[in-house]
């Protein structure tokens, strides 16, 4: 099938982004499938699929804030910063107060610096982090300069707070919430999160995973139509 446009597809938990591009590849016969921000496999929601000739337009797309709810849990360390990751670290928490999180919470608003992960995709000499993490090596990362436009507190219910996150483009959400471990004398970990948005593109836009297995042709090309239309590109 020929189609060039937007798919807004909700990620399930335990798939990744290729995974989903693969799927409406293949399940579609759509030659050209990417994707405009990835989604760890630990993560849920808003995934844009870019499809056909809108390849093209990755960056434009891309490069858009983003919004999350989450919920991090204090007390533990891993190698990936969120709760699939090997542990490495199991620290008391109790130190942490409804005061001081709200501190560190402002802490790390506006434009702050990251040492991305090794369990991540970006290359080191050409070779993905996660690869060299998995044979045990870990290798100098540059700091990255990110803007935290809003992160706030939901919920508190210790060890764990629930919170809400709008951040530029390539933001990790992990390591922020590794550095507010960090910050509040502790360790912490990501547990679940859920991306709401992705520029002018919402939950209400996405469509899951079961739907897509059900839906025919017709389905998909009107659903690609009416999502081209809510965004321009610059």
């Amino acid at each position: 099938m020929e189609l060039n446009g937007v798919l807004v597809v909700d990620k399930e938990r335990d798939w990744t982004s290729h995974d989903v591009c693969a799927f409406v590849r293949s399940r579609f016969h759509i030659k050209k499938v990417g994707h405009a921000g990835t989604l760890d496999p630990l993560a849920t929601g808003v995934l844009v699929l870019l499809l056909g000739r809108m390849t093209k337009c990755s960056q434009a797309y891309s490069s858009c804030d983003k919004e999350y709810f989450g919920t991090l849990r204090f007390g533990l360390k891993t190698d990936s910063h969120d709760i699939t990751g090997k542990v490495i670290e199991e620290k008391d928490w109790k130190s942490v107060t409804p005061q001081n999180l709200q501190t560190a919470f402002k802490a790390f608003c506006g434009t702050i610096e990251q040492t991305p992960p090794m369990v991540s995709a970006l290359k080191h000499d050409g070779v993905r982090l996660y690869r060299l993490a998995r044979a045990g090596k870990t290798v100098d990362r540059p700091k990255r300069t990110v803007t935290v436009h809003e992160f706030r507190i939901e919920s508190v219910d210790l060890p764990e707070v629930r919170f809400f996150a709008r951040v530029s483009k390539g933001t990790y959400l992990r390591t922020l919430v590794n550095d507010l471990g960090e910050f509040l004398g502790t360790v912490a970990v990501l547990s679940e999160l859920r991306r709401v948005r992705s520029g002018d593109f919402s939950l209400s836009d996405a469509v899951s995973i079961g739907e897509l297995k059900k839906w025919t042709d017709r389905q998909v090309q009107n659903a690609v139509r009416s999502f081209v239309s809510t965004s321009a590109v610059e």
